[in-house]
């Protein structure tokens, strides 16, 4: 029976679990664990999981994908703590808003024999908890994949095959790739979100512009409503792309700005006109990378996730099989070395 552990199980981890729960799997347990007990017994109460392992140990032993869905800053401590206690050849993923240092520490830490595909499902909302987990939130998302230099084939495709299994659609990425694109197009807006949320609210006429507040202002400071650990993690590990968005954001503001104070209506008209069909276009269609990954194909049926934790099982029993063989080749030869000596 393949073995799927989560850790941490909140929104993501929580949702994820949900997800693998409406795929209907067979042959397949899903083990949860969570350093706050009472978050690991919603899950279970919710179906996320069908058990809560009472340790990071046991809820690693033996299992087969390992997805780490806590804090950035987290999940350094967790690859510090599971690296013991992961079989040869287990697949370890991740969920986190950033890339590059989960990438080096799963590098610098995890065993070798351990594959390890980094993960970034690209959805979310502003709510946190297992509460708040959903079986459909991954629907329709992409979930940016990005294999270590040492992950097997088998083991990238498993993880394809995970991100397929819970509804999203995967795509490939190299770290840095991603934590600059992620900067642009999500770590920047919880950025403005907080910003106009704080502008606002500090201003001496909050009670009036509190009680004028319609869906724009509502709907744009969505983000700030967020976890401060996500958000606080996400720029502490991403600095560098953050910044680098937000500069060109502010001289974006600053042309807008310019063209609202020019006299030049015409160019001001034409600047809000062409954002706007850009963006419905946008929404009609958006754009698609043409390549699914580096050299692999996606697999077509989400019943495949059986067969490939077949195959990573085979491989482990296959493992298995041939160091007990060589132990008994060692220990065949040490009997005979005995015999000799005793003749």
């Amino acid at each position: 029976m393949a073995k799927i552990a989560i850790i941490g199980l909140g929104l993501i981890g929580g949702s994820m679990g949900l997800a693998l729960k409406r795929a209907k799997l067979t042959n397949t347990e899903v083990v949860g664990f969570d350093r706050d007990p009472q978050v690991a017994a919603r899950a279970l109460k919710a179906g996320a999981i069908q058990s809560a392992a009472p340790t990071l140990q046991q809820a690693v032993s033996r299992a087969t994908i390992i997805v780490v869905a806590t804090p950035i800053l987290s999940v350094r401590k967790v690859f510090e703590e599971i690296a013991p206690h992961l079989q040869r050849n287990a697949i370890v993923t991740d969920t986190a808003s950033t890339k590059q240092e989960v990438m080096r520490w799963a590098q610098e830490i995890l065993p070798e024999g351990v594959h390890f595909v980094g993960g970034h499902p690209m959805a979310g909302k502003e709510k946190s908890g297992p509460q708040a987990a959903e079986e459909s939130l991954f629907d329709g998302r992409p979930y940016v994949l990005i294999p270590s230099v040492s992950a097997g084939g088998g083991a990238v495709q498993a993880v394809q095959t995970l991100a397929q299994t819970i509804g999203a659609e995967p795509t490939f990425l190299d770290a840095a790739e991603h934590d600059t694109y992620a900067a642009a197009i999500s770590h920047l807006p919880l950025v403005a979100s907080m910003a106009l949320f704080s502008l606002a609210r500090a201003s001496l006429a909050w009670p009036e512009l509190g009680n004028m507040a319609g869906p724009a202002f509502r709907d744009f400071t969505r983000l700030a409503s967020g976890e401060p650990e996500m958000s606080h993690d996400i720029f502490l590990t991403n600095r560098v792309e953050v910044l680098h968005w937000l500069d060109r954001y502010v001289a974006e503001l600053q042309r807008l700005a310019e063209l609202i104070s020019s006299d030049d209506s015409e160019a001001l008209f034409r600047a809000i006109a062409e954002t706007q069909m850009d963006r419905e276009a946008f929404l009609s269609s958006p754009p698609v990378r043409e390549t699914p990954g580096p050299g692999l194909e996606l697999p077509g049926q989400l019943d495949s996730f059986m067969s490939q934790m077949a195959g990573v099982l085979w491989q482990q029993r296959a493992s298995e099989i041939t160091q007990d063989l060589e132990e008994r080749s060692r220990q065949r030869q040490r009997e005979e070395r005995l015999r000799r000596r005793e003749d």
